[in-house]
């Protein structure tokens, strides 16, 4: 009886044995890389226009899980290396927040590519997935991931010409591009196969009798080399992005020769900027990033995937009043085309000065003058004026609340001079209501009296050219350095260390700022004004939400203008920052990769 069970025990092992092993399967690897459209800079928050589109929605319900949060995936892992000033990796399950990082280990609120990849090769496949990412913006095929097999970089005639006649060091040019040429591509390289030296690290899912193979890889790329006219010359004509097309096949057959994978499958990434409406250089680099996919040794094996299809027209159409809508939510008070303050909206809990006598009715006292040393004078063609200068003889203590200005000019804010004309302002010119004086710099100072400091929230609402340094009873509360602010007030919150400072009863105000020269007829201009503002809890909570959001949209656009207008996140670039897009992209570069492991 004792050998029946034992022979029973024996048999049931072996077939869970043989089960194990028929149900475990290599862990699948897929490496991404590429520049700033692999990061990828689509904000979680434009998710919701995918759903606004029959032919998209299905794509949105695959992105996020039943309680409206993005998915995580339980087969998916991904490691992601980055960083702009330090590199670093961030890994773990796939979910968004894998698009671009400024801290490369922290969720940065964005996707890129990964983020459908991952879920589209999820669902078509049953084993464990895992994605390499390498991405860094700004950069090029053609010198920064220049592969190995390709030779160094070299100039071509027209650079040599050009650079002759500049009078450039060629000798330390080459020695610069030298160091510069394959940086990334190494950098790539290395993470790869760190990550593959340990694959448990990033992926629990992994057994090591099982193994990985390495199944795929996906290139998007293109803008900086679009960009390069003088590693292609003459790039508005056909045909003058050849040099990519030898560059991207070294680079196929370089990285597959280095992880041993000699028939990797390869997506390349055509740049799709503009649609089908490109023209030049992205209408020409389009198809030397495709051609190594018609190459004989490439056949079956590299895609080429156009990303024009996915390139939203109606979005494009509507950046510059996206611009408008952006800037009514960042700024503390829009300037009007009449060149004022904007009056605040009527019976809306909203930010409001506080003390009286009201900002428009208090008076400053100012005193303008020009640098008093020499080693403190600008040339006036210089743009970047805001500095600290020796002041005038005296002065030394002006920002004290306690300080003599009797002496001094006075009027009311906003103090200017000259004609500061803005695009966002059309034709007008902020007005300001007492003349600054001759001077480039000014010391200006009121006070107010405050009896209530039961704010959710304080801050400063300053409008400026420039720089400036503020202080709040005499103690310096902010110092913004600056020089080109477009005309509006600029929201600067004030930390508790600060708040600190404003007190019930008198209180002083004063700011130090500097006027700019126009470039061209050297006349000098400025117009600063400063106050406090203060909110309540439910002020906070309407500024914050997405009626207050919509409120200032429609000032600026229709609510269907509006509607596509939050499903992008990033004006002009990176395929405007919408999630509609670039989900579309990574599930597109999926359903290539999986089409060629069907062959």
């Amino acid at each position: 009886m004792k050998r029946a069970w034992g022979s029973l025990i024996a048999i049931a092992g072996m077939m869970v044995l043989a089960a194990h092993s028929a149900s475990a399967k290599p862990l699948k690897v897929y490496i991404l890389a590429g520049q700033s459209n692999m990061e990828g800079h689509a904000r979680i928050e434009t998710f919701d226009y995918i759903g606004e589109d029959p032919a998209t929605a299905p794509l949105l319900k695959a992105m996020r899980s039943l309680d409206g949060k993005p998915r995580v995936c339980d087969k998916v892992w991904i490691s992601y290396f980055t960083g702009w000033q330090t590199l670093g990796e961030g890994f773990g399950e796939l979910t968004a927040g894998y698009g671009s990082r400024s801290n490369p280990a922290e969720d940065g609120g964005k996707i890129g590519p990964e983020f459908t990849f991952g879920l589209t090769m999820d669902k078509a496949q049953d084993g464990p997935i895992l994605l390499i990412k390498t991405a860094w913006g700004g950069k090029s095929l053609n010198t920064d991931f220049r592969p190995p097999s390709a030779g160094p970089y070299t100039l071509n005639a027209f650079q040599q010409d050009l650079y002759v006649k500049q009078g450039k060091d060629l000798d330390q040019w080459k020695a610069d591009k030298a160091k510069a040429t394959g940086k990334y591509y190494r950098l790539m390289m290395e993470h790869v196969k760190r990550v593959l030296a340990d694959p448990k690290r990033v992926c629990p899912a992994y057994e090591a009798d099982e193994g990985y193979e390495i199944a795929g890889f996906v290139w998007f790329q293109g803008w900086n080399d679009m960009c390069d006219g003088h590693t292609y010359p003459n790039n508005e004509q056909p045909g003058a992005y050849a040099e990519y097309s030898r560059l991207m096949a070294h680079f196929i057959r370089d990285v597959r020769k280095e992880l041993k994978a000699p028939k990797m499958s390869f997506v390349i990434g055509v740049i799709g900027v503009d649609g089908d409406r490109a023209k030049g250089g992205i209408a020409n680099l389009r198809p030397a990033m495709a051609a190594p996919a018609q190459m004989p040794e490439f056949k079956g094996n590299v895609a080429a995937v156009e990303t024009a299809p996915y390139w939203d027209h109606a979005m494009a159409a509507l950046q510059s009043k996206k611009g408008l809508a952006d800037h009514r939510l960042s700024v503390a008070h829009v300037i009007t085309e009449e060149g004022v303050m904007e009056a605040p909206e009527a019976g809306a809990p909203a930010w409001e000065p506080i003390g009286t006598p009201r900002p428009e009715a208090r008076t400053w006292r100012f005193i303008s003058f020009d640098a008093q040393k020499q080693a403190d004078v600008l040339e006036k063609k210089e743009k970047k004026r805001f500095r600290d200068v020796t002041l005038p003889p005296g002065l030394g203590d002006w920002h004290k609340p306690d300080f003599d200005d009797s002496k001094w000019n006075s009027g009311k804010a906003p103090i200017g001079k000259g004609i500061w004309k803005h695009r966002l302002i059309g034709k007008g010119t902020v007005q300001y209501k007492t003349d600054w004086g001759e001077g480039e710099f000014i010391l200006m100072r009121t006070s107010f009296e405050v009896d209530r400091l039961d704010y959710a929230a304080l801050r400063l609402a300053v409008l400026a050219r420039q720089g400036f340094h503020v202080y709040l009873n005499g103690h310096k509360i902010n110092t913004y350095i600056w020089w080109k602010d477009e005309p509006q007030y600029r929201p600067i919150p004030l930390e508790p260390d600060h708040r600190a400072q404003l007190k019930l009863g008198t209180n002083c105000l004063a700011i130090y700022a500097n006027a700019e020269y126009d470039r061209r007829t050297e006349a000098c201009f400025a117009t600063t004004d400063l106050m406090i503002e203060g909110i309540s809890k439910t002020g906070l909570a309407y500024v914050n939400s997405q009626a207050y959001r919509d409120k200032q949209m429609h000032k600026v656009c229709t609510p269907e203008e509006a509607k596509i207008i939050r499903g992008c996140s990033n004006g002009g670039y990176h395929y405007l920052g919408s999630a509609k897009i670039v989900a579309q992209i990574g599930k597109a570069f999926a359903e290539a990769m999986l089409e060629m492991e069907k062959d």
